[in-house]
């Protein structure tokens, strides 16, 4: 009988949060170790066909590093980054595209769909969405020294209206982070600043960003729980925030200032961890506020 009531009382903690976010939009930036475990694959794309079920507009954004450098590495080419930035020739944008809007959003797609969900995939070209230019990454050390990155673009504007329409219509959008310039050309846009801006154009009540660490960690490794802008500049000056995690924070902390309510970073290793930081009173990773 206990067993029951221990769900009945779940089911009643999860009310004012579905009651809070029913009609709200949630930006999910789905990458990490959680996109390489099929159990926890499975896993997110019933937790996102639950949050949707509910009323919630969800809408995916995915990364695909592994999977860009395993198809890299069968090529015989390295890939090479500089300050958390994949450098992308020709060659390598090529390979960018074919897995990201091929292999993983459609493997992504196909899992929600099996799940009971409607998911649709989009890349930058898709109703306009992402229009960007060549990213001018300027040394974080040295700013008169610019590094050439090849085509990693920044984003210039997000049109949101295919998304919008798509959510009218009860589906979920599943976004690869890749944009297109002037003249047609693709550029690849770290998935992290895509999340955080379109969080921010579609006015988003969360952005949750699932990684495959605890959260934000100090330097002797204790999870910080709850950042403010100020402190997030002294993580940058000493160091403690660097690599991979310079644009993942630098976006979050972007959405946060622009007007999304709740900023999230949490551990996609743990199974159905969405439905946990969403719908209940235990709180995971890292929470990011402007003040």
């Amino acid at each position: 009988m206990q067993e029951f009531i221990d769900k009945a009382n779940t089911l009643m903690e999860a009310l004012p949060y579905i009651r809070r976010f029913s009609g709200k939009t949630i930006v999910i930036k789905y990458g990490g170790h959680a996109m390489a475990d099929e159990a926890l694959k499975e896993s997110f794309a019933m937790d996102v066909v639950l949050l949707r079920s509910l009323g919630i507009n969800v809408v995916v954004v995915h990364g695909g590093g592994p999977q860009i450098e395993t198809a890299l590495n069968r090529l015989g080419k390295k890939g090479e980054f500089i300050q958390g930035m994949r450098v992308t020739d020709a060659e390598t944008m090529e390979v960018v595209e074919w897995v990201l809007a091929g292999e993983v959003q459609q493997d992504i797609v196909g899992l929600i769909n099996a799940a009971g969900g409607k998911a649709v995939g989009l890349t930058g070209r898709d109703g306009g969405l992402i229009r960007a230019r060549k990213l001018k990454m300027l040394d974080h050390k040295d700013p008169t020294i610019e590094h050439d990155v090849g085509q990693v673009g920044e984003i210039e504007s997000i049109d949101p209206s295919v998304v919008k329409a798509l959510q009218d219509d009860a589906f979920i959008p599943v976004v690869s982070p890749i944009g297109f310039g002037a003249d047609n050309e693709s550029y690849n846009i770290n998935a992290d600043l895509v999340a955080s801006k379109l969080a921010e154009v579609l006015k988003a009540e969360k952005l949750v960003m699932l990684t495959n660490i605890k959260g934000v960690l100090d330097k002797s490794g204790e999870l910080l729980t709850d950042l403010t802008a100020r402190r997030i500049d002294e993580l940058f000056a000493d160091g403690t925030i660097s690599g991979g995690m310079l644009p993942k924070i630098a976006g979050a902390l972007d959405a946060a200032k622009s007007g999304v309510n709740a900023v999230h970073i949490i551990d996609g290793r743990v199974p159905h961890v969405l439905l946990l930081e969403i719908l209940t009173d235990q709180a995971f990773g890292t929470m990011i506020r402007a003040r």
